[in-house]
């Protein structure tokens, strides 16, 4: 049976009339055409499919979209405002932290969520808040610059 769900997506008002158990990551793909939440493992592991839920990091694909109603969810699109990337989209960029860019989208969004929590985290903390975000092409390092240079830039650092 369909309900109707309401919520915030990336700074608007939004409903979708849907089955209830859908998940989150294939209503934001399929309902909304919010392709940079991406499908990995479907289990949860993988954390290709994060997103931000009331400032948190969350996995979408094992997110049913009834959970989400009434709060403010925050996809890779969202991230950007008037057409000003955010500070860690910069820095990945500015890194080459993206390689083949599968996982790209869920580590911005895990990071971009660590941030609001530790603005100035160490290399301990950064390494253990992207330990379940899992990345095969071998850019850790260059992630982890790009965490410190974004951190230091949403604090009003150059």
């Amino acid at each position: 049976m369909e309900e109707t769900i309401r919520f915030s997506l990336n700074g608007k008002k939004q409903e979708v009339r849907i089955d209830p158990s859908q998940t989150l990551l294939w209503v934001l793909r399929n309902h909304f055409g919010l392709t940079g939440t991406k499908y990995g493992c479907g289990t949860g592991f993988c954390g290709a499919c994060t997103v931000i839920i009331n400032k948190e990091a969350v996995r979408s694909c094992m997110l049913p979209v009834s959970d989400v109603a009434g709060k403010k969810v925050v996809t890779i699109e969202g991230l950007a405002r008037k057409g000003k990337l955010h500070p860690v989209q910069k820095a990945f960029l500015e890194h080459d932290a993206l390689q083949c860019g599968f996982c790209t989208p869920g580590m911005i969004m895990t990071v971009a969520a660590l941030l609001m929590k530790s603005p100035s985290p160490s290399v301990e903390e950064i390494n253990a808040g992207l330990e379940d975000n899992l990345c095969r092409c071998g850019a850790h390092n260059r992630i982890v610059d790009a965490v410190q240079m974004a951190a230091g830039k949403m604090k009003g650092g150059k």
